[in-house]
């Protein structure tokens, strides 16, 4: 294959030498312990992957350490996986419990594998993102320092669960399809800068840039102006137009969702659905954000079935029995009005609320 100055290499280039000559021929994989699967092939071959939590915004430093790391035990091999863990990919089993011992000595949380919490994904926050309402590193540390014990497995639970992080509504994470997501939310309308738009933005971008066709424009002074009624706060018009501004710290909040996956199996994948719909943004700990997670995480824990995901679990019990459960409120905001929801609208007696 010809080389390139750009786009990724080819993935065959970059896996273990095993994996190339055992591909497509591996039988069945089993979780010796925390963190850890041991994958075996037909012919007898074996290959174990070390998981590790790993923050989404690292240090040269960091990198250099796990190369280091990978060097000594994996002939180099690791990877990263889709959640923002670290996966050490060793083929000489002698060197797994060695491994395994530095990893620990050095403080790296290993687990996150079989049943247990993922490492939890997220967007860029406050870091990077334009139009960020709360900062998903932040959220993200605090969550892992409260729920640390179900990535390394030394708390059990019933099944897989998956947290994401999304920094405002745009999701750029996996909150539509996570046993439970958080998402920045903005309550308030962009105020615009009557003055600047004509000299700052291209006022037809700046339409085209609204999901919900919420902005129009004001001939009369050269500007634009918002329908309340459509806006959804998105934050997509900020990003063309420096003229609108839409954070406000007073107002912005969290929101938490729960109920989504992506797996086939049992049932079909679930988009998340609304559990409550506004926390303060309280930095730098969001200590109402990390309980009310917790909360979720222990009442699933408690009365799901063994394999159940948090979804499954209340499709089976109820959505008013889960509010009942969580000692959650129920609201308007939790009355789905989009425009296309009439298939799903809960519209028989069975409607509690």
């Amino acid at each position: 294959m010809s080389k390139t100055d750009f786009g990724p290499p080819d993935y065959r280039e970059l896996i273990p030498p095993v994996i190339k000559e055992n591909y497509g021929r591996w039988q069945y994989h089993t979780i010796p312990r925390a963190g850890v699967v041991k994958h075996v092939s037909d012919t007898g071959a074996v290959i174990n992957s070390v998981r590790v939590a790993s923050p989404r915004l690292v240090s040269s430093d960091f990198i250099r350490a796990i190369c280091d790391i990978a060097d000594k035990y994996c002939d180099g091999y690791l990877r990263f996986t889709t959640r923002h863990n670290v996966e050490f990919l060793v083929s000489d089993e002698k060197k797994l419990q060695p491994l395994i011992d530095e990893l620990e000595k050095k403080g790296y949380l290993i687990g996150g594998v079989g049943h247990s919490i993922s490492n939890i994904v997220h967007t860029q926050g406050w870091v990077h993102c334009k139009s960020a309402v709360t900062d998903s590193s932040g959220i993200v540390k605090d969550l892992m320092d409260e729920l640390y014990g179900y990535f390394t497995g030394k708390i059990k639970i019933p099944s897989r669960l998956r947290i994401a992080v999304a920094c405002c509504v745009n999701m750029c994470g996996a909150c539509h399809c996570s046993d439970i997501a958080i998402v920045g939310i903005h309550r308030v309308i962009p105020r615009i800068n009557d003055e600047l738009v004509s000299r700052m933005c291209e006022i037809p971008t700046t339409i085209a840039s609204c999901p919900t066709g919420a902005i129009r424009p004001n001939p009369k002074i050269k500007s634009i102006e918002i329908n309340a009624d459509r806006c959804m706060m998105c934050g997509n018009c900020v990003a063309v137009c420096p003229a609108i501004k839409i954070m406000d710290p007073v107002n912005d909040g969290v929101s938490i969702w729960v109920g989504g996956k992506v797996s086939n199996a049992r049932t079909p994948p679930m988009f998340s659905r609304l559990a409550i719909p506004y926390l303060p943004n309280n930095p730098p700990r969001w200590p109402e954000v990390t309980a009310a997670v917790r909360n979720l995480v222990e009442v699933w824990a408690a009365n799901a079935k063994q394999g159940e995901r948090m979804g499954e679990w209340i499709e089976r019990i109820g959505w008013e029995r889960f509010f009942q459960l969580a000692h959650l409120e129920f609201t308007d905001k939790h009355l789905d009005d989009f425009t296309h929801a009439t298939t799903t609208f809960r519209s028989t007696t069975q409607f509690k609320y």
